[in-house]
């Protein structure tokens, strides 16, 4: 049994590493064309493309067990989706091969050319959220200034700082932060925070626009990024709640905690954006769509916003998709495309798909300033 078990995560990690190794080398150019900018990845599950596999974590942070990767990948990937997630579809609309995992093959520069993934699932913009079993938003800027040190050798400085001001750089974190202290706590109950909540958003605001100048000191110029989701309105946390209606959700604290951040991240943008020369920002609006996409999910073709179509319990809510994070018993719908989410926490690839559209030619309605496809044209 246990020769068996080790066989198949062997085959796994194989067809994971053949998959990234073809996929990454998919164009025959070994370098960025004049119309290709690299994609650089930051943040948390919404865009981990599996870097989680690769450090010491735990299950409930991983997607490398079936039934993640089912649908487009057909074997679990590391990505908590049943296939590709945001991440992946910007790739895509840039002409660019899926940025790779900067775990999965650090001495590969042709591939880094090209973008990495630093995201890992679970992290957020504070050390302590999760601490010990993710790659925080620091230290993920941290492994950014190691590439870029090592793409200045290999290029030389002046195309290296070319590929660094003309790539763009993504963000999703935040939402972690201030959901990690309901997990085990009913979401109607008054939850102690780590701190006073305007001084909980400006401490993980003040920690992402730390990074950002970081980045932008090593050259980046162009940033993206997603607001934080109302939080307790997921399977995930809703489940937890007495009241399991819209408005219960958003009345919650973890939503109220997306709403003060989502007011004090454009802000801060803003501000960076008198301060640095040649500084560009988008922030997409994934609060209200998706919102959107749970109150009304036939309107956007799906047929279930609220619940999940991998899990257990109340909106199959309990995060028990794979049976290997306490649970062993799980549902699994038949047809993921009908759902807004995958898990209870995390979307359907078809959502992701239809976040990643909105994020590259939005208009102002989910945008501020410059969609993705603006950024990468300037």
């Amino acid at each position: 049994m246990a020769s068996s078990r080790f066989f198949l995560m062997l085959v796994l990690f194989l067809l994971s590493f053949i998959f990234n190794i073809h996929h990454s080398h998919s164009q025959n150019n070994t370098c960025l064309s004049e119309n290709q900018k690299p994609l650089f990845v930051f943040g948390d599950s919404l865009f981990d493309s599996g870097n989680n596999n690769y450090i010491k974590t735990t299950t409930f942070f991983q997607g490398n067990y079936h039934p993640y990767g089912k649908t487009f990948f057909k074997y679990p990937s590391g990505r908590i989706s049943d296939g590709r997630v945001i991440s992946d579809f910007i790739a895509e609309y840039a002409d660019l091969p899926f940025s790779p995992p900067v775990y999965f093959n650090p001495g590969n520069l042709r591939q880094y050319s090209y973008g990495v993934n630093f995201a890992s699932s679970g992290a957020g913009a504070l050390p302590e959220t999760n601490q010990g079993l993710v790659i925080d938003l620091k230290t993920q800027g941290l492994y950014f200034k190691r590439v870029s040190k090592q793409l200045r050798q290999k290029h030389g400085e002046d195309r290296a700082k070319k590929l660094f001001s003309t790539a763009v750089y993504i963000f999703s974190v935040g939402g972690n932060d201030y959901a990690s202290p309901f997990y085990t706590n009913p979401i109607n109950a008054t939850v102690v925070l780590p701190y006073p909540p305007q001084n909980f958003v400006d401490f993980v605001t003040h920690n992402i626009t730390t990074v950002i100048k970081e980045i932008y000191n090593e050259g980046g110029r162009k940033f993206g990024f997603l607001n934080v989701a109302p939080l307790t309105c997921s399977p995930f946390l809703r489940t937890l709640a007495s009241g399991t209606s819209i408005e219960a959700c958003l009345k919650a604290q973890g939503s109220a905690l997306a709403r003060l951040h989502n007011d004090a991240l454009p802000k801060s943008l803003r501000k960076l954006e008198r301060q640095l020369k040649g500084f560009k920002y988008s922030v997409f609006n994934f609060y209200d769509v998706l919102l959107e996409l749970i109150k009304y999910p036939s309107k956007y073709g799906f047929k279930e916003g609220s619940v999940a179509c991998c899990g257990g319990g109340p909106y199959r809510g309990d995060y028990s998709c794979g049976g290997k994070r306490g649970i062993q018993e799980y549902e699994l719908c038949n047809n993921v495309d009908e759902y807004v989410f995958f898990d209870s926490p995390h979307p359907s690839e078809r959502a992701a798909q239809h976040f990643a559209q909105l994020m590259w030619n939005g208009n102002q309605d989910v945008i501020e300033s410059y969609n993705l496809k603006q950024l990468f044209h300037l």
